[in-house]
């Protein structure tokens, strides 16, 4: 079933796993989604494959110019940064939206604010932030989304952590929808499931993985928990007599570091398999028997739901902002706090003690992402449209 409206979805950047979302979304509104992003921000890879899908409805910008830091790996709103990408009213204009999508309320969100105003285009933002990762927010920034609000005609945001602080802000309950973040679940699930066991046997000896694998994929950054999770890893391996292998899939400027603390406190069975690209990254979760993650914060770890579909349980932080949708602890994984290390150290232990529990939580990871589709995020975005465009129409 198909709705007939134009919709026009304005986002700076974007990587693998939204293109999914945005192939489903075209096919609900058969054939009249457009984008605009910025060529700079998106890798060459990415462009190929919604270019692909969209054809000349996808359409990047060149020439952004931006005063402060272009990526922040840092906290949430630890940098400042402003940009402005000429001629993106142009094209957004071009498109002749009956919706608009914008991602966030800064960036390149702004333009579409101004066709809102100018144009009286229904608006409808995708967010994910949290109370969590929001904790730290400037006053600038809370007021400046305060006053947004009233021109958001709808917005689908990550989970009921994000819905909690949107609410808090002043948007109306009657105006949310849910699930806007999801990964590339069936693909993973696929391309998992090709990895027969001799495969994965081969994976697991290409990396030195012995026993129960322990997995982290991410960027190797203090955002992301890794150095407590190395330290949790100390403690068990220190009391182990079979701890397994602990895989870092990842780099970033944290690297050195942990490669030194590793030395230094003479851990034999950590290893750092350095970046992987995105199209391979299954191998490293079928080679895997559990996820783990120590973020400190994050609004929508997908790298969560990516471990899921490939059928690993998951061992979670509590500052993600995806525990309460995807983790279900004792059947699925179980949620910890990374910065006390005695509770992830005890959970490996239980990992290395019940390996034979491990298969079954898996199963039920796959399961319970298997609500969490591309599909269904799509499905969501667009009935916020219709429902951005019903309250337009009031």
């Amino acid at each position: 079933m198909t709705e007939e409206f134009r919709v026009t979805w304005v986002t700076r950047s974007f990587l693998d796993y939204r293109v999914p979302v945005f192939a489903a979304l075209d096919d609900l509104l058969g054939g009249r989604l457009s984008l605009v992003y910025s060529t700079e921000s998106v890798p060459q890879r990415v462009r190929e494959k919604i270019v692909s899908i969209l054809g000349p409805r996808a359409v990047g910008l060149t020439g952004e110019w931006c005063f402060g830091p272009k990526t922040d790996t840092g906290l949430a709103n630890s940098a400042v940064s402003i940009v402005y990408q000429p001629g993106v009213l142009k094209q957004i204009w071009r498109t002749h939206p009956d919706v608009l999508v914008g991602d966030g309320f800064f960036r390149w969100t702004f333009p579409a604010l101004l066709t809102r105003l100018l144009k009286r285009v229904p608006l409808v933002l995708c967010y994910e932030r949290t109370h969590r990762t929001e904790r730290n927010c400037q006053w600038y920034r809370a007021a400046y989304r305060k006053s947004v609000l009233p021109f958001v005609d709808a917005m689908c945001c990550n989970g009921q952590e994000t819905v909690d602080y949107v609410r808090s802000l002043g948007m109306s309950a009657t105006k949310l929808t849910l699930k806007n973040m999801a990964a590339d679940v069936n693909g993973l699930l696929a391309a998992s499931g090709q990895v027969d066991e001799s495969e994965r046997a081969a994976i697991r000896s290409q990396y030195g993985i012995e026993g129960v694998c322990f997995l982290y994929s991410g960027q190797l950054i203090p955002r992301k928990g890794v150095a407590e999770l190395v330290e949790a890893w100390r403690r068990h391996e220190s009391v182990q007599a079979s701890p397994g292998t602990l895989m870092l899939v990842g780099d970033g400027p944290e690297e050195a570091k942990l490669r030194a603390m590793v030395a230094a406190q003479g851990m034999k069975h950590v290893r750092f398999a350095g970046r992987v690209d995105y199209d391979s990254i299954y191998k490293c979760y079928r080679a895997a028997d559990v996820f783990v993650i120590a973020t400190l914060e994050d609004n929508w770890s997908l790298v969560v739901p990516e471990a899921m579909a490939c059928g690993l349980p998951i061992l979670s932080s509590q500052y993600n902002g995806c525990c309460p949708e995807l983790i279900h602890p004792g059947r699925n994984g179980f949620i910890f706090d990374p910065l006390k290390p005695e509770f992830l150290t005890a959970l490996f232990g239980t990992c290395c003690e019940r390996p034979e529990d491990l298969p079954s939580m898996g199963r039920e990871s796959q399961r319970i992402v298997s609500e969490f589709t591309p599909e269904a995020t799509a499905s969501e975005i667009l009935r916020a449209c219709v429902m951005a465009k019903m309250c337009k129409a009031a």
